[in-house]
């Protein structure tokens, strides 16, 4: 086998070994097989020389291969609850200079939204300023 300049060995020295060392199982396995079916082949010979025909014949029972053992299991995850939505509503707001809400109007109002902007406006005659907003704010 190689050595590697680490001083471990390579991976293929590893796989090859793991390749005879499977191999070596499976021909024991075989070898075990073969003497279960000469026992099996013995016990019907004998039982050819009874007359009895209609008995059932037995069939060897097969050895099984131990059971891999399972990985433990994880702990449930905690649930997070979502967070519920809030319904909002659309509303038409009369904003001053300073962004004060000067009044609200429902969505379909917007005609008289734009009439009490305009009239503000008109009152101020320029000296302050008002704009018209769509704002989305909770139902109660």
């Amino acid at each position: 086998m190689a050595k590697r300049a680490g001083g471990g060995r390579s991976r293929m020295d590893l796989r090859r070994e793991a390749e005879a060392a499977e191999a070596r199982d499976k021909d024991k396995d075989k070898d075990e097989v073969e003497e279960v079916e000469e026992e099996a082949d013995a016990e019907s010979d004998a039982d050819e020389g009874d007359g009895d025909e209609d008995a059932p014949k037995k069939k060897p029972a097969k050895k099984k291969k131990p059971a891999a053992p399972k990985a433990p299991k994880k702990p449930a995850a905690k649930r997070v609850r979502a967070a519920k939505e809030v319904r909002h509503k659309a509303v038409w707001v009369v904003f001053d200079n300073a962004s004060k809400r000067v009044e609200a109007f429902p969505y379909n109002q917007k005609a008289d939204a734009e009439a009490l902007l305009a009239k503000k406006i008109q009152e101020k005659e320029g000296k302050a300023t008002f704009y018209l907003n769509l704002v989305k704010e909770p139902l109660e």
